[in-house]
């Protein structure tokens, strides 16, 4: 092959029209949509009292109350930060049995392709409500407090949880419950010796990206009083407290960082 004709070839793929086609309608679509989802955002501009704001809510970060942190009581800091830490608890503990059941009725390889569209929609409808609508809901049920917190983030990582256990379940190696198949093993038997087994490292890495998540989640329920440090949060920007702003938030970047490092190490060893 000439060098003339192999530049030709070249160009050639280079200026293939349905490529420049394609390209024009992507890029172009995309530029349309960001042009039309920002037309429709009302701009009013900065606050009058925005720079004050910003210069109390900074002395608040470097003059924070210590006295509050301090505080042992159920009206202190660390009462909050525990309640908002076992709120995630709870409900990642929870919502990870739960997404188990769920997960196996959404694996196409486990139920069949119909039983697990069925499933599928199920996940899909339990993550469409975000924590704070939840916990408005379960607020009405049982009351304000920590137990709403927890049904909300419960149910919400059920949604979550259950679509990356069900697509772990449905990429494993399917060889070892076809032995057991074969030797006659009860479906109990295969799910606890061959597929909970294979993919019970996948699951605890989840839960545990899941928990940390539902950390900043907990954090934010209180805003509509499910518990946790979100309450005494809002009631100190409301009532514009700011060395009290201040240490609520440094704390909660401290125990959120605490957090992700312990999680993040613990993910490392199982994968």
């Amino acid at each position: 092959m000439t060098d003339s004709k192999a530049v030709r070839i070249i160009v050639k793929k280079r200026l293939n029209p349905l490529k420049l086609v394609y390209g024009i309608i992507n890029y172009g679509g995309l530029a349309a949509l960001v042009i039309w989802g920002s037309s429709g955002i009302e701009y009013l501009g900065l606050m009058q009292s925005a720079r004050g704001t910003l210069e109390a809510l900074f002395r608040g970060f470097t003059h924070p109350d210590m006295s509050y942190l301090l505080n042992m009581s159920r009206d202190g800091l660390p009462f909050a930060i525990v309640e908002t830490v076992a709120i995630a608890i709870a409900g990642t503990f929870a919502s990870a049995l739960l997404s188990i059941p769920v997960a196996l009725l959404a694996s196409q390889n486990i139920v069949g392709d119909k039983v697990s569209k069925l499933g599928k929609f199920i996940v899909t409808a339990v993550r469409t409500f975000p924590e704070l609508i939840l916990a408005l809901i379960f607020i009405s049920i049982v009351g304000p407090g920590a137990p709403a917190g927890i049904l909300a983030i419960g149910i919400h990582s059920v949604g979550m949880l259950a679509k990356l256990f069900s697509e772990a379940i449905e990429s494993m190696d399917m060889g070892v419950k076809e032995a057991l198949d074969s030797c006659g093993a009860t479906p109990m038997e295969v799910l606890f010796r061959a597929m909970l087994p294979e993919v019970s490292p996948e699951f605890i890495s989840y839960t545990l990206y899941r928990f940390e998540i539902n950390v900043r989640a907990a954090a934010t329920l209180g805003l509509v009083g499910a518990g946790g440090i979100g309450a005494p949060l809002i009631f100190a920007i409301r009532s514009r407290v700011w060395p009290r702003v201040g240490i609520i938030m440094i704390a909660m970047i401290a125990v959120v960082t605490l957090i992700d490092i312990i999680s993040g190490k613990l993910r490392k060893r199982l994968v």
